[in-house]
């Protein structure tokens, strides 16, 4: 059961503008990483549930974040079907975000009142989802639709709370042009927990950078 609400969790992504993504089927290797997003400051972490077992490995670091990093708010991503969300939100899953706007995973998220974030490419699409509840829609993909997009939706519904995934980087002008265009928090992957972090298992350099990035962040928008 998810142990935050779906405000709960709103606010905390956007106090903290950003959402690290990370998947990777070593369970001791994930708590590293969680580790270092969580040292580096990161509250937020989306499991993107992409491989065999998935839902084993986020089991585990669920059980982690809740035994050892208070205030960790673990969600899942990747999910395609109401089922997933359904068995994920029963093993603690405190969002869900979707490559796509499914009804179907709406009705079973709402009805937890837990955060589902659906990828959307569009504004009718949007305003569907708004219209389902969601509280901030995932742009998805971001970098097929960058900033200009977030701009141009902003200006005729500036209630709409928007998060691109794809095409966020830590570069600080990258991110400037994102949280220019009104952007409420960022997805951020490979990007930010690269191949080459989980090759050399740097999580030393990994908070660093976290701490780092969500600094640039604070400073933009203060």
């Amino acid at each position: 059961m998810a142990q935050y609400s779906r405000i709960e969790v709103a606010n905390v992504m956007k106090e903290s503008g950003m959402v690290p993504l990370f998947y990777h089927p070593d369970i001791e290797l994930g708590k590293k990483i969680l580790q270092a997003c969580y040292d580096g400051g990161a509250r937020l972490m989306e499991f993107t549930a992409r491989g065999d077992f998935a839902f084993e490995v986020f089991s585990e670091l669920n059980k982690y974040a809740i035994k050892n990093l208070p205030g960790m708010i673990m969600g899942v991503g990747s999910i395609t079907d109401a089922a997933a969300a359904s068995y994920y939100m029963s093993i603690g899953a405190n969002f869900i975000v979707t490559p796509s706007l499914r009804e179907d995973i709406a009705i079973v998220c709402n009805r937890r009142k837990v955060l589902w974030s659906p990828g959307c490419g569009s504004l009718t699409e949007i305003n569907k989802a708004e219209e389902m509840g969601c509280e901030i829609v995932k742009l998805f993909p971001g970098d097929l639709y960058g900033p200009g997009f977030v701009k141009g939706i902003k200006g005729p519904q500036p209630w709409t709370s928007i998060m691109p995934t794809g095409g966020v980087s830590t570069d600080e002008a990258n991110l400037k042009a994102w949280f220019d265009s009104g952007v409420t928090c960022v997805g951020m992957g490979s990007k930010l927990i690269s191949k080459d972090i989980l090759a050399n298992k740097d999580y030393a350099g990994l908070e660093a950078l976290v701490k780092d990035t969500l600094a640039k962040i604070k400073k933009m928008r203060s």
